[in-house]
């Protein structure tokens, strides 16, 4: 670009990546980059023996140096960050972000642990990479709104693609201008349709592996010379023109205050194994359960939704009370709020072939419904609404104001830690190894270099 002519979005990003430092992460934006941390090595454990993650495994088996979590092999680094970060995000239960639904601990974490691994970092330069990652993913999914979606496309894919290419600008110390271009090409490589809410099928597990190795294949590329556009994000041609031609993006809720504020800090953490939205109207579900309702009183529920949730969570209604796969399950508020009202829960044990198939959950997921309330501030708010008729006249009407686990209700580091002994349990692991692994994820800033986590986290 001409010197003549003003900086691009990218440049600008760029001079702020290259000039970070550990010691500017403020403690809130240092302690959601270690919860994150935690939740993600957690979930790689309670994946380790899924199909999906199996699949992934047996696909992306090229040689070297970095740890595959949870499955005792070492691969390069694309491999395992696109194996950990499939795995991470296989059962939904990783963190997201209220302003937009981007999951970016699967993408960020197993991008910056394999580069850092490769380039012998140290613990705060890869906290510092994590941390960068998450609040650049963020920031974009601010200007994104609900755009991304409506074009078709899976926000944590795409944006993803530009936060796992900063982590790894970081570990690798590149230039502005090798910054600029990496995330030029970043735009190229960024990939992910929502197709998968049709048949319940895996794609959107694989969307944040796949973003995770495409952003250190960017960094690689930009920094070993190969150039990138510079106008990538507001170009006539660039990612928002392409991948959310609804909106005229905003560019301050990217570059104002950068690095003064932290938006990253105010992460969501799920309670419950499935989609974010769904997770206000779960509460709902469990406080309505106990009011000492039973389910043959229930002549029926109607939920008050926000419109840009209809197409991925209520739409077509008969299928998402009826969903063919315990992943499908996962997008289906109808069958989420019954189960939880049965069963008190919404975690990994509600999300199995056999109970999508559970006559008393699916009789009462068929009286659950919805309708639009304009009123609805999803995405700027996560609540839940409902309003259950019972067969004796009585009408009870329930809300939750907010996303519990997101910046409103956080949870503590002890309810993530007590999270993670859960995933490291349902993944088959001694709880000898599961606190091994913890100790690791807790002290990441007092580590030389990451090379505890091919014995601990193999």
């Amino acid at each position: 670009m001409s010197a003549a002519l003003p900086k691009s979005v990218s440049a600008h990003l760029a001079d702020w990546v290259a000039q970070l430092k550990p010691e500017h992460l403020d403690a809130a934006a240092e302690r959601a980059a270690l919860d994150t941390l935690i939740d993600v090595l957690g979930l790689c454990v309670a994946a380790r023996d899924t199909d999906y993650t199996k699949a992934t495994l047996a696909a992306f088996s090229e040689a070297g140096d970095c740890t595959v979590i949870a499955q005792g092999r070492r691969l390069s680094a694309g491999a395992a960050a696109a194996i950990n970060g499939t795995a991470a995000h296989g059962e939904d239960f990783d963190n997201t972000f209220e302003g937009c639904p981007v999951h970016s601990g699967a993408v960020v974490v197993p991008a910056a642990l394999a580069i850092a691994e490769l380039a012998k970092a140290d613990g705060p330069r890869t906290l510092l990479a994590i941390a960068a990652g998450i609040e650049v993913m963020c920031r974009l999914g601010l200007i994104a709104d609900k755009s991304v979606h409506k074009a078709g496309f899976h926000p944590t894919a795409v944006l993803g693609t530009f936060a796992a290419t900063v982590s790894a600008a970081i570990i690798q110390r590149l230039s502005p201008a090798a910054i600029t271009d990496s995330l030029g090409v970043a735009g190229s490589l960024a990939s992910g349709i929502i197709e998968y809410l049709a048949d319940g099928s895996s794609t959107k597990r694989l969307h944040a592996g796949w973003a995770a190795q495409s952003g250190l294949r960017a960094a690689a590329l930009g920094g070993a010379g190969f150039s990138g556009p510079g106008t990538v994000f507001e170009g006539t041609h660039g990612f928002f023109s392409a991948f959310a031609p609804s909106i005229k993006p905003d560019f301050s809720h990217l570059l104002d205050d950068l690095g003064r504020r932290w938006v990253g800090s105010q992460l969501a953490f799920k309670p419950y194994a499935c989609g974010t939205m769904v997770q206000p109207y779960i509460d709902c579900a469990i406080k309505l359960r106990n009011q000492g309702v039973k389910a043959a009183e229930i002549e029926r529920i109607s939920c008050a939704v926000g419109e840009g949730t209809v197409h991925r969570l209520w739409d077509p209604l008969s299928l998402k009370q009826r969903p063919p796969t315990a992943y499908a399950a996962k997008f289906s508020t109808p069958y989420c709020m019954a189960v939880a009202f049965l069963e008190g829960d919404a975690g990994l044990a509600q999300f199995t072939e056999a109970k999508v198939k559970d006559k008393a959950v699916l009789d009462l997921a068929a009286r659950i419904d919805y309708w639009v309330d304009p009123k609805n501030e999803y995405p700027k708010n996560y609540s839940g609404h409902l309003t259950a008729k019972l067969r004796d006249g009585r009408t009870i009407q329930i809300d939750q104001p907010h996303l519990r686990g997101g910046s409103r209700d956080p949870l503590s580091r002890a309810e993530l830690e007590h999270k993670f002994r859960q995933n490291a349990a349902f993944g088959g692991w001694s709880t000898d190894r599961s606190e091994a692994l913890l100790a690791f994820a807790v002290e990441l800033k007092t580590q030389r270099d990451l090379a505890k986590l091919a014995q601990l986290g193999a």
